[in-house]
């Protein structure tokens, strides 16, 4: 089987009643054939650059999912407390974030090997003006010794390692510190004393390093923490699963791959020119600079202006000059006889373009109206029949047929007739009109369209009152 990833949102809230899912252990993980995982989205972990997912904790799910050969679907929440209970309730199987083993939290899971070590810094702010002053005039103006804390405002994210660690701090000083506890993830605390909104948080090291690359009037040479083991969480009852994680981990930290997915995220001088950049959507809230022209025309097709997105990514990256070996051009790979169709040609600028791409969806959804009555199935057939045309797409309906399947379900019924169309027992066939196919090109179109999709709707709100995709 291979990877399928799809991502949703965790909107529990503390106090919901959950739904135990029936899934104990890697066993039954493989029978079910996906593993839910639950991470948190910010500048390293999980976040979408230029229109395309990325981040240290995705990629690392994505390998093991790989490894496993099972499918994986993203869970995302930045509040602590959902995270615990989307574990503990069986809502997930993997907390897959930077958590810090402690005494403590091991009494409620079990960790994996850790998947990378580092220590808690204190962030502040540099003095004003410091980039006049001598490093001696910066050094006096700055916390270095932990017992200068006494009576300092820190906040920590709540239910984090970094606030045990601030009780346990100033039991040690014999002092008082005043340890604020707020809901805000670490990113935006760090954000806030950037911005002189706050004077202190903590986080970890390496986490740290890359945020000063954004802020570069931060310091964050101050450590309060001895180096500590950063890894995932499984429940208790999780021992086929944890096993076979300790075993991957153990030899793919070894790895040259795991050496540059850590470095790309956490030593990457790169860093702060994305996050700077105006198509970071955890900043920007932008995943393309053509976002205006998606969202209105996607709105007249009744589309979630995210899908569309993701379609025109998978076309040409957002380039609107892009051209295949085919002849397809611009931002939705147009055929020159469809454009021509659709009044639109190489010089068309990207609003021409996507009104036309959208047109072009709207003609494909009425060939399918009457065929595939569910709306939000029958996106999948679209996305298909765009991706190597109609015809080829009521041909895998056909075999779908002959061969008993649900011929109004693309996956698992449909989608696997199309596979058929590369085998000449099947294209060959008197009831098939539009003869062979490379079906395996479209079977993956779909699913990395939806695919990324899910993720935009991980990270993007939709402000638009349309759902997927309305009747017209």
């Amino acid at each position: 089987m291979g990877i399928l990833l799809a991502s949703a949102s965790c909107k529990s809230e503390v106090g919901r009643s959950y739904s135990k899912r029936h899934v104990d252990d890697l066993q039954q993980i493989r029978e079910q054939g996906k593993l839910i995982a639950i991470t948190d989205y910010n500048s390293t972990n999980y976040f979408i650059y230029r229109g395309q997912p990325m981040g240290y904790q995705y990629e690392l799910l994505r390998d093991l999912a790989k490894h496993l050969d099972i499918s994986l679907e993203v869970v995302v929440s930045n509040d602590l407390e959902e995270t615990f209970n989307c574990l503990r309730m069986g809502d997930c199987d993997l907390i897959a974030i930077n958590l810090t083993v402690t005494k403590e939290r091991r009494k409620k899971f079990d960790f994996t090997t850790p998947h990378s070590q580092t220590r808690q810094v204190l962030v502040q702010r540099k003095p004003e003006g410091w980039e006049k002053m001598r490093e001696s005039h910066i050094e006096r103006e700055l916390i270095r010794n932990q017992l200068d804390l006494e009576n300092k405002k820190v906040y920590v994210q709540q239910n984090s390692a970094y606030y045990v660690r601030m009780l346990n701090l100033e039991e040690e000083i014999g002092d008082t510190i005043d340890i604020i506890d707020v809901p805000d993830d670490t990113e935006n605390l760090i954000l806030k004393v950037a911005e002189g909104e706050i004077d202190f948080t903590v986080c970890d090291e390496n986490v740290a390093l890359v945020n000063q690359t954004y802020y570069p009037n931060l310091d964050v040479k101050t450590a309060i923490s001895f180096p500590q083991n950063l890894a995932w969480a499984v429940n208790s009852d999780a021992d086929e699963l944890r096993r076979e994680i300790n075993i991957w981990l153990t030899e793919y930290r070894n790895s040259t791959r795991y050496a540059v997915i850590y470095n790309k995220y956490f030593k990457n001088r790169r860093s702060a020119s994305i996050v700077k950049s105006d198509l970071f959507t955890l900043s920007s809230g932008k995943i393309s600079e053509y976002d205006e022209y998606i969202r209105k025309y996607s709105e007249e097709i009744g589309w979630d202006w995210r899908l569309l997105a993701s379609l025109i990514y998978q076309e040409s990256r957002f380039q609107p000059t892009a051209k295949s070996w085919a002849g397809a051009f611009g931002l939705m790979q147009f055929m020159p006889s469809t454009a021509r169709r659709f009044g639109i040609s190489e010089n068309s600028s990207a609003e021409q373009q996507i009104r036309a791409g959208t047109e072009f969806i709207q003609w494909l959804d009425e060939r399918f109206d009457d065929i595939i009555s569910d709306s939000e199935e029958r996106i999948k057939f679209i996305l298909a029949a765009y991706n190597v045309g109609p015809g080829h797409i009521f041909d895998a309906i056909t075999i779908a047929k002959k061969q008993g399947l649900d011929p109004e379900l693309w996956m698992g019924n449909v989608d696997e007739s199309l596979l058929k169309k590369s085998d000449p027992k099947f294209y060959r066939d008197p009831d098939i009109k539009y003869g062979y196919a490379r079906g395996r090109e479209t079977y993956n179109y779909v699913i990395q369209v939806l695919e990324r999709y899910e993720h935009y709707k991980n990270l993007i709100e939709d402000e638009s009152p349309s759902g997927l995709l309305s009747h017209h």
